[in-house]
């Protein structure tokens, strides 16, 4: 069974935490070391971050992070021979958060295959449009066996949610606003009426939520109302701020305390 329908079956209502990181940032050499150091922390998903020079929904912090990246050296090729070189050591899902254009500079096939070979169990293309997915990346990525994790956000129609999740597998990514990523220290009425619009309609697919979470008041809000929560931009702050993977999880975690 694929790592991600895996972890949502034996989860038993735990809320889980995702976190991302930004592959290459802080340093080129040190993506395994972050992932092992999630992992051991008790992190139930890790996102792994595409650099791309031309981001559409990623805030200052996270272009920050891909520039640095880029500017490291770090690239496809770069990324799937660290993630082979920790396969046998990583128990969790990992999933490749990146756009369009660098899977198809690699190649959609070869994108798949090397993803399978380096353990990862999914992605996510915030600018794939869902029917080039239907179409072209979708019947390539059943065969192997890799989920293709599609988002939502508050001004997605019902009628689309439902076509999204009677047409995917693994969990419905829900964007908290209609807005780039970012730390919020709040989630206003207006999202909270989202969230459980959202619940209400008993998706098939689990759901995790994430942008803007980064303290105990949204933590806890988007853990009640979804599968889990997803963090991103806070603890891309502080992997940038301390440069060690341990360091930044004492920190995150302390916040989420707050």
């Amino acid at each position: 069974m694929n790592k991600i329908n895996q972890l949502f079956a034996n989860s038993q209502d735990q809320k889980l935490l995702s976190l991302y990181f930004c592959a290459g940032c802080p340093t080129l050499e040190g993506t395994g070391d972050v992932i092992l150091a999630m992992q051991r922390r008790g992190i139930a998903m890790i996102e792994v971050g595409i650099p791309f020079s031309d981001p559409l929904a990623d805030g200052p912090v996270i272009q920050s992070a891909a520039t640095q990246a880029l500017k490291n050296g770090m690239n496809l090729h770069i990324l799937f021979d660290q993630l082979k070189a920790i396969k046998d050591q990583v128990q969790i899902p990992l999933v490749l958060m990146g756009y369009l254009n660098p899977i198809l500079h690699y190649g959609i096939e070869a994108f798949c295959q090397s993803c399978v070979e380096a353990g990862v169990s999914g992605a996510i293309i915030p600018d794939l449009p869902f029917k080039d997915y239907q179409e072209v990346i979708k019947p390539i990525a059943d065969k192997y066996d890799l989920r293709i994790i599609m988002l939502i956000t508050p001004e997605t129609s019902e009628e689309r949610i439902r076509f999204i999740d009677d047409n995917t597998d693994g969990f419905v990514y829900m964007v908290s606003s209609a807005a780039i990523t970012g730390a919020q220290q709040s989630f206003d009425d207006a999202k909270q009426e989202y969230f459980r619009r959202i619940n209400a309609m008993n998706l098939r697919n689990p759901r995790m939520i994430g942008f803007g979470i980064s303290n105990k008041q949204t933590l806890e809000a988007a853990q009640q109302n979804a599968a889990g929560a997803i963090i991103g931009s806070k603890f891309v702050t502080l992997l940038s701020e301390s440069k060690n993977a341990d360091e930044a999880l004492d920190k995150l975690f302390d916040a989420l305390e707050r």
